[in-house]
């Protein structure tokens, strides 16, 4: 058991820092999860790891089975959830390899299965979802980024999107005028799963590109790659710091 979760993001499906003790497959009622929930040790504390797009990264955000994922985290005994996403920069202080620890969500998907709560009840059932992230974990995230040194953005709406598709301009500059600072596609319904769950829950949000029309032009891949592995590199670091205060 432990009590600490790390769902990995794009560019992250494995954690380099974690003494890997066992696998475990995990069967949920919702079918499987993403991948074998990796059990160890980061930093002298026991955690578990699940990428979240499978060990291959081979799962688009749109078929990321969201229930099962968070589901197999709470049978297991996790307690704190931290969230490792990539996303794209609408925020002028937001540029690529920023890490941003987000503390509000509007959510723009669709058709994903996004609660618990919907066979066999006995009642209906409503969450308070005023604050989606768990800010005793935020807290402790940014004094950890604090204590390593690292300049971390404290704060932002994040903007999740359906996916796998980027966006186009126009949306983004929707998306701003909506109150959105950064956008992803993985942030919902994860975060309200894990609401419901009680669990926990935070991210670490990786800006790995500027938005559709926030650049200097069309979104470069092959940069975009070269900007995630300078995030996920600070993740790593940050992830050592934060283990131990929790």
């Amino acid at each position: 058991m432990a009590a600490i979760a790390i769902i990995g993001g794009t560019g992250l499906t494995s954690l380099k820092n974690l003494n890997i003790t066992h696998r475990e497959v995990v069967h949920t009622p919702f079918g499987p999860p993403s991948a074998p929930i990796l059990f160890g040790t980061l930093a002298g504390k026991n955690v578990v790891f699940l990428p979240r797009h499978g060990s291959g990264h081979t799962i688009p955000p749109h078929m990321v089975n969201y229930r099962a994922n968070i589901w197999a985290l709470n049978r297991i005994g996790a307690e704190k959830v931290i969230a490792i996403a990539a996303v794209g920069g609408i925020r002028t202080d937001m540029p690529p390899a920023t890490l941003v620890i987000p503390d509000q969500i509007i959510d723009y998907t669709w058709s994903r299965a996004h609660t618990f709560f919907e066979d066999r009840l006995s009642r209906v059932v409503h969450v308070d979802f005023t604050h989606p992230y768990c800010e005793p974990l935020r807290e402790t995230m940014k004094q950890a980024g604090t204590d390593a040194g690292m300049d971390i953005v404290n704060g932002g709406t994040y903007g999740a999107m359906q996916g796998p598709r980027l966006e186009s301009a126009a949306e983004i500059n929707r998306l701003e005028r909506d109150g959105c600072d950064m956008v992803g596609m993985t942030g919902m319904p994860e975060v309200v799963l894990a609401r419901e769950l009680e669990l926990c829950y935070a991210t670490c949000a990786v800006v790995a590109n500027w938005a559709a029309g926030r650049g200097p032009g069309k979104i470069d891949m092959k940069e975009l790659e070269i900007n995630l592995k300078l995030g996920m590199d600070k993740v790593r670091s940050l992830l050592e710091s934060l283990i131990p205060l929790l």
